[in-house]
């Protein structure tokens, strides 16, 4: 028992890749279905976009990109696919949503998409670990 709460994370492999598959799952599900489904649903319903357009690209082309990267790269996260890449847009989403879309709000305002970003800034760093199909095709093409 003591060694299984005393192991750091580079000592207690199966721990961080547990970890890691948890956070994937966690964060990525809550992203995809709380916040990148309803940008999708948006931009698809064929009613007039109304988003706002933090960096000139447009509201349409906004709506998309977060969405997209919401939804499409918070589930490849979520299977470990690409984690390290698909984790970029994600970061780049939360820099924006707290950084210039929030930027002269409270803390309160900027605090949800820190919360996120934390840990898309993690994945990027850890990687997927074990339990992922990043992991399966490292395996397959040894």
């Amino acid at each position: 028992m003591k060694k299984l709460f005393c192991l750091s994370i580079s000592d207690g492999t199966l721990q961080k890749d547990i970890g890691l598959l948890l956070l994937r799952i966690g964060v990525g599900l809550m992203m995809a279905f709380s916040h990148g489904l309803g940008k999708i649903t948006k931009y698809f319903s064929g009613d007039e976009i109304q988003f706002l357009d933090p960096i000139g690209i447009g509201e349409s082309l906004s709506l998309f990109l977060a969405g997209s990267s919401e939804f499409f790269c918070s589930l490849a996260l979520v299977i470990g696919l690409a984690t390290r890449i698909v984790s970029v847009p994600l970061i780049v989403t939360m820099v924006v949503a707290a950084f210039i879309v929030h930027a002269d709000d409270p803390f309160q305002k900027k605090e949800f998409a820190l919360l996120y970003l934390v840990p898309f800034i993690t994945l990027f760093f850890a990687g997927a670990g074990r339990f992922s199909v990043d992991r399966m095709m490292l395996s397959k093409n040894r």
